[in-house]
């Protein structure tokens, strides 16, 4: 697991970047364009992607297995 751990950290810290930029749109109001604002819902989507693999990695190293019921979000 600790050989995942790198990588899940990596993952998780950029997700929150892609993240903050879309909340700041979303929620607070900063203006882009439709070019612009098409390009970070695909960044934020790529990157919650990586996220999601790299914490299904370490689930299941940890003995963990997540259920699509019990998160019917991913």
């Amino acid at each position: 697991m600790q050989d995942r751990k790198p990588e899940y950290l990596k993952a998780y810290q950029a997700w929150q970047v892609q993240l903050q930029a879309l909340h700041r749109v979303l929620l607070e109001g900063e203006s882009l364009g439709p070019p612009k604002l098409k390009a970070l819902l695909n960044r934020e989507a790529r990157v919650k992607k990586r996220y999601d693999r790299a914490r299904g990695a370490v689930e299941t190293l940890g003995g963990r297995v997540t259920s699509r019921e019990s998160e019917p979000y991913l």
